[in-house]
């Protein structure tokens, strides 16, 4: 059976809420290495800015990933679709482009 991918966007209320609460909770497990901040909202398309220490490390795709299962428990299906990368790969940030496929949150 095929499914095809339906199209999602945030609106104002209670999912634009749950970002807040997913950015918050990034930051309070991971924020010693990196810390979230969403840049925009464009339709079914979350744009998050990951920066910190991380960016050392082995594995820095993972650290943008791990926004995806931040959202993943607060009820949000997202997919992560690409990672915008530093002009110069020594800077420490990178921004996830997050499509968001769904939500159980109310007021959707």
């Amino acid at each position: 059976m095929v499914t095809q991918a339906r199209s999602f966007r945030l609106g104002p209320g209670k999912p634009r809420d749950v970002l807040a609460k997913a950015v918050e909770m990034y930051n309070r497990y991971r924020g010693s290495e990196a810390r979230a901040k969403v840049l925009r909202i464009d339709g079914d398309r979350v744009y998050v800015k990951i920066e910190g220490s991380f960016c050392a490390t082995c594995g820095v795709n993972d650290w943008v990933d791990d926004f995806r299962y931040v959202l993943e428990d607060l009820g949000i299906e997202a997919e992560l679709e690409r990672i915008i990368e530093p002009p110069d790969p020594q800077e420490t940030w990178r921004i996830g482009v997050f499509r968001i496929r769904g939500t159980g949150v109310q007021g959707s």
